[in-house]
């Protein structure tokens, strides 16, 4: 099984997630040097030479005028450029939104089934066999491939385990020519948080409408910066105005899945949970004990937020000495 990876970078910062598929890749394709990566973008020379020790035996760089910033156009033509080079079977990426954007615009050039958002993928003979949730996370689907020549797959961040190895991989340029296409990247609007972005943070504290202000977010701002979380928030708090929509964790939000998911004043929405209810440990901080909230969390307090959250952040600091 020869296995392409889309690797995402942001501002010629590798994207942590990349890695856990390359480790996917490998498990995927055996011993054999039967997997390779794409990188596309500005400068990423020292991303190219970062996945030399993880699992890729072959990277494909794809840059220049056209691939400093994403386009959907420009980078479906560099990952076609890859795929025709490589001859795959299987392409793999994230369920980001940028992998969301590519790979069903891949699969529909290439006349092949794609299955997305997986959080389990194994190998049945040259067949993928897939675990994806469904119905808000309610259900899990196990989905495969039938008659398609190329399997394309992306799957969900903070899930797979990103595994070193001591392979070296040899890097070749692709020659990749920009579209000349009205679709252009203009500009680029990204939030001021020097903080983990959520679909990547290991451990995350979200805040609901129950904070009552923008401003009362500050105290999940100091519990973060102890416990080195990132901050999230419920549809509602957005819709208040207290965060931003970056922040929104949830159905119509970002789907997180981090070792740690603290939720604070958040009752439990069914749009909520589909977004967080496959974190590894769930805690839940409510004054109401019939929050939904409660039936999905490993550990519940029935409390004031204002009350529990700075006992904790204090109780933290004393432990971190």
């Amino acid at each position: 099984m020869k296995v392409l990876v889309f690797i995402e970078q942001r501002e010629n910062t590798l994207k942590k997630a990349s890695l856990e598929a390359l480790s996917v890749a490998r498990n995927l394709a055996g011993s054999s040097a039967n997997v390779a990566a794409v990188v596309i973008g500005g400068s990423i020379d020292s991303i190219t030479a970062a996945l030399k020790g993880h699992g890729a035996d072959t990277v494909y760089s794809v840059s220049g005028a056209g691939f400093e910033n994403y386009n959907v156009l420009n980078y479906a033509a560099a990952i076609d450029s890859a795929i025709k080079t490589f001859s795959p079977t299987v392409v793999l990426g994230m369920a980001s939104p940028m992998g969301r954007d590519v790979f069903p615009r891949l699969a529909a050039r290439h006349d092949a089934g794609i299955a997305t958002d997986l959080i389990e993928l194994k190998a049945e003979g040259e067949t993928l066999v897939g675990l994806k949730p469904m119905y808000a996370g309610k259900a899990y689907a196990e989905v495969t491939f039938q008659n398609t020549k190329i399997q394309f797959a992306t799957l969900r961040a903070n899930v797979f385990k990103a595994d070193a190895t001591d392979g070296s991989a040899a890097v070749t340029k692709l020659d990749v020519t920009a579209a000349d296409s009205k679709l252009k990247t203009v500009e680029i609007r990204k939030d001021k948080s020097a903080k983990v972005d959520l679909t990547e943070a290991g451990i995350i504290i979200s805040g609901g409408r129950a904070l009552g202000s923008a401003d009362a977010f500050k105290i999940l701002n100091e519990a973060a910066d102890v416990l080195g979380a990132t901050v999230g928030a419920s549809r509602a708090a957005v819709d208040a105005g207290y965060a931003s929509h970056e922040m929104q964790v949830g159905q119509t939000g970002k789907t997180v899945n981090p070792n740690l998911y603290i939720a604070a004043g958040i009752s439990g929405s069914i749009q909520h949970m589909a977004g967080m209810r496959t974190s590894k440990v769930i805690v839940a901080i409510n004054t109401d004990p019939e929050a939904p909230i409660f039936k999905i969390a490993n550990y519940g307090i029935v409390g004031d937020l204002f009350q529990v959250i700075p006992i904790l952040t204090q109780k933290l600091k004393e432990l971190r000495g």
